[in-house]
């Protein structure tokens, strides 16, 4: 799968998923800064799946209609950082295909899953 790692992106999760044989694009190693209208369309143009820990992309999504391959939207607490690669990795190996037009939530022993309207 395709991905595009924003900057809030723990980047043991880019590493973990291109390990994987996925293809993460990362915010970070090539427009640091860029701001967040500019992510989600740069990830849309190039059919990506958002990764992001920045809670700001959900209302982008759903209030401000922004277009979007799918996004995935990390929650998860420093106590819990341990397992954050794994289980984004186990998550992407079992929604697969279904992570595109998706908004996904991971946290701790829970993903929440729902469509992206169509615009």
């Amino acid at each position: 799968m395709r991905f595009l790692a924003d900057e809030s992106c723990d980047f043991s999760v880019v590493r973990a998923l291109r390990a994987a044989g996925h293809d993460v694009a990362s915010i970070a190693e090539s427009a640091p800064q860029t701001i967040d209208d500019e992510v989600i369309e740069l990830a849309a143009r190039e059919i990506r799946v958002l990764l992001t820990e920045d809670k700001d992309f959900g209302q982008l999504v759903y209030a401000g209609s922004q277009a979007s391959s799918g996004v995935i939207l990390i929650r998860f607490p420093v106590e819990a950082r341990p397992e954050l690669p794994s289980t984004v990795l186990q998550t992407v190996e079992k929604l697969g295909a279904s992570l595109t037009g998706s908004f996904v939530v991971i946290q701790p022993n829970r993903i929440r899953i729902s469509r992206i309207p169509v615009r």
